[in-house]
């Protein structure tokens, strides 16, 4: 998804915008309220909190978490990789609103984290669950592979020229579990072109006062 594409989706994501949205003074942009996506079943609209006094989660406010585990990631995961930021993540789910069943939003975290809230409209996948080294089945890995991914296994062989776009995001920029089931996918032979990492995550989803679903 290019520049130009994204910023004509944005466009038309602007304008489909409803009445009662258009007072909204915290805005997403300039030109967009809120963006909706189904979560559940369910339709849910993401915007921005509209209390000017409102803080960021206490959960990601913290500055100094021991590394290892906690580090700070690079900006680049691995060539061909693209990291992606907010508006990005709000376009990926917007088509995926509009029927787009090609694209995937994954919450790569472990389940304890969900309780603390999600990007509506995600999945949740945790990394532990492709992860050989963190003793993932290999025989869930394949389901996932074929099941949730859309790759074929051929003769054992696996075959991923009609994956899904996957969007991966975890806890924020020194969260590593979205880049280990990065690491792993491409290891198996994922595409990279593929992939894309929102390393912000939930904190900086969190600090720009982004709707979650609990």
């Amino acid at each position: 998804m290019n520049k130009r594409i994204l910023m004509i989706a944005l466009f038309s994501l602007a304008q489909s915008a409803t009445a009662d949205e258009e007072g909204l003074r915290v805005k997403i942009t300039p030109t967009i309220d809120s963006v909706s996506v189904v979560q559940g079943g369910q339709v849910v609209t993401i915007s921005r909190h509209q209390d000017a006094t409102n803080t960021v989660n206490p959960n990601y406010a913290k500055t100094s978490r021991d590394c290892p585990p906690f580090c700070i990631q690079a900006m680049s995961i691995a060539p061909g990789v693209d990291t992606i930021g907010e508006l990005e993540v709000l376009e990926y789910l917007r088509l995926i609103g509009g029927g787009d069943s090609s694209i995937l939003v994954i919450d790569s975290r472990t389940p304890e984290w969900l309780a603390d809230g999600t990007i509506p409209g995600s999945v949740n996948i945790p990394w532990t669950s492709l992860s050989p080294s963190a003793g993932a089945d290999p025989f869930a890995i394949a389901d996932t592979l074929e099941q949730q991914f859309g790759a074929v296994n051929q003769e054992g062989l696996w075959n991923f020229s009609g994956v899904k776009t996957l969007v991966m995001f975890c806890n924020g920029p020194w969260c590593g579990q979205s880049s280990g089931i990065i690491k792993s996918l491409l290891s198996l032979g994922y595409p990279a072109h593929k992939i894309k990492w929102y390393r912000g995550g939930m904190q900086d989803w969190e600090s720009l006062g982004l709707s979650v679903s609990r």
